[in-house]
């Protein structure tokens, strides 16, 4: 069970003792790899948690980047939650429908914006449901309410940052992908991708943050998990993963446990995987 903290993590009981808290705003911020036959849109409008607008993942980012679901410019940030009623003064709890997988990412996105409230829902809609709390199947009446946007430029990092971190060796960077994705052995689920993982990186798959319900180990847990993995804590980290949405679970670890100072790899394999110029390591080191 989530130590409840409205910044990074609260549990079902949490959110369900604040359901009708006047500044409460719940976004369903699910998304889904490619080739996984769900239907985040559909799924929302047949049920969602009382409240909840839809966090389109793929519609409020840049779309001018030719790589999946980059982080939006604040300016388009800004009107897109505007438009939706979130804004200054109000608490924020993300969920998706895996449990969690892509809430972390709208987490990470609302912390590179300068929004600090807000927390992931531990377990997601599974465990809100197994729980047999209420859903609802319309969408809330909105009213416009602003939002201040400050970017935080320190909380992501380009290709060029990545490429120099793995030459100097001054981070960490810790992939999140399955291990054999991380080794070249499993093919990605993008096409045209080479396989294998970003010279010097270290590999902790975000599921063995996870228990089986979904819901997320405790702060103790995982650093011990850290640890094991060799992860030195002593170093900033960069997080990367398939395309910026798991990398931002090992980010929400990461602040679980009291360490700040992690950014995220954005373009992340989708990027370095089908660049020609970046160097590939495969195999475990």
């Amino acid at each position: 069970m989530a130590t409840n903290d409205p910044k990074t993590l609260v549990s079902t009981d949490w959110l369900g003792a604040h359901l009708k808290d006047p500044d409460l705003r719940i976004l369903d911020g699910s998304t889904y790899l490619p080739g996984v036959d769900r239907d985040p849109k559909a799924e929302y409008d047949a049920a969602h948690i009382p409240g909840a607008r839809l966090f389109d993942i793929d519609d409020i980012s840049d779309n001018r980047s030719a790589l999946p679901h980059m982080a939006p410019t604040p300016e388009k940030f800004m009107s897109r939650l505007r438009a939706m009623g979130v804004g200054d003064g109000h608490q924020v709890v993300v969920y998706d429908g895996a449990g969690l997988f892509s809430a972390a990412r709208v987490w990470w996105l609302f912390k590179l914006m300068g929004q600090q409230n807000i927390a992931v829902l531990d377990g997601g809609m599974p465990k809100w449901q197994a729980e047999g709390r209420p859903t609802e199947d319309l969408p809330p009446l909105v009213r416009d309410r602003h939002m201040t946007v400050r970017r935080q430029n320190h909380l992501v990092k380009d290709v060029t940052q990545v490429a120099a971190a793995a030459k100097l060796g001054d981070y960490t960077i810790l992939d999140a992908r399955a291990a054999a994705r991380f080794r070249g052995e499993a093919p990605e689920p993008r096409k045209g991708l080479r396989g294998g993982h970003i010279p010097g990186s270290q590999n902790l798959p975000y599921t063995e943050l996870l228990n089986e319900d979904g819901t997320m180990k405790s702060p103790e847990t995982m650093r011990d998990i850290l640890l094991a993995a060799g992860v030195d804590l002593s170093k900033p980290v960069i997080t990367t993963c398939g395309s910026g949405i798991t990398a931002a679970i090992l980010n929400l670890a990461l602040e679980r446990i009291g360490k700040t100072d992690h950014a995220l790899y954005d373009g992340s394999w989708t990027e370095w995987g089908a660049s020609p110029t970046v160097p590939v390591a495969t195999g475990d080191a």
